[in-house]
């Protein structure tokens, strides 16, 4: 598609193409989030669970430090962020525990959900862009022929009418693939929060079991 053709769509051409441009730019960003979101050691944590079990919430937290140590060259994910609030919190007060987990865990998905509506709304304006666009363009191709008085023949009718039509053909290429990357990574959101209340849940059944010694 050559720029010239582009071109005939429209001004309005120019705001779909911004919705394009940002939502690509909102799913690549959040992709990337929340790949390094899921990266997280299953044995550091069963490790974790079995230490606070057993009521050793020292060595639990020294390794959950450890662990973030040894991996200076990245952000703590959210999961070790759930479990050094979770491990910070007197081993003795449940209420608190509880309390801060589910604080942890609302915060964290609020971190990851961010943009997400934005995207949704830009896959939804993009189609209404185009609707948009087409409308004028009718309504310039008209205004046309009442001008001729009418004698206007079916050539240059159609080429009026088609050139109206490529802002509707613009703004559904932009929005479908929009919809689909958006609802890819809201399941991706849904996975990643049911692994963090998964750990926050384990969590305090460890503490559970440590205080049945």
């Amino acid at each position: 598609m050559t720029v010239e053709f582009l071109l005939k769509g429209g001004i309005l051409t120019w705001p779909i193409l911004f919705c394009s441009i940002a939502a690509w730019t909102i799913f690549f960003e959040r992709f990337l989030c929340y790949r390094a979101a899921a990266a997280v050691s299953r044995q550091m944590i069963n490790s974790i669970y079995q230490l606070v079990s057993n009521g050793r919430f020292e060595e639990a937290r020294a390794l959950l430090q450890n662990a973030r140590e040894r991996s200076e060259a990245r952000r703590p994910t959210p999961v070790e962020r759930i479990l050094r609030e979770g491990l910070a919190v007197d081993p003795t007060d449940r209420e608190s525990l509880e309390l801060v987990l589910s604080h942890s865990v609302n915060r964290e998905l609020k971190l990851l959900e961010r943009h997400l509506g934005t995207m949704a709304t830009l896959g939804n304006i993009a189609p209404l862009l185009g609707l948009l666009g087409t409308v004028f363009g009718m309504i310039k191709a008209f205004m046309a022929v009442q001008e001729l008085g009418g004698r206007v023949n079916a050539s240059v009718l159609a080429g009026g009418i088609w050139e109206a039509l490529l802002t509707t053909a613009y703004g559904l290429v932009v929005a479908i693939p929009i919809v689909f990357c958006h609802n890819y990574l809201e399941n991706r959101l849904q996975e990643l929060q049911a692994l963090q209340e998964e750990v926050a849940i384990y969590l305090v059944k460890a503490w559970l079991a440590s205080q049945q010694e």
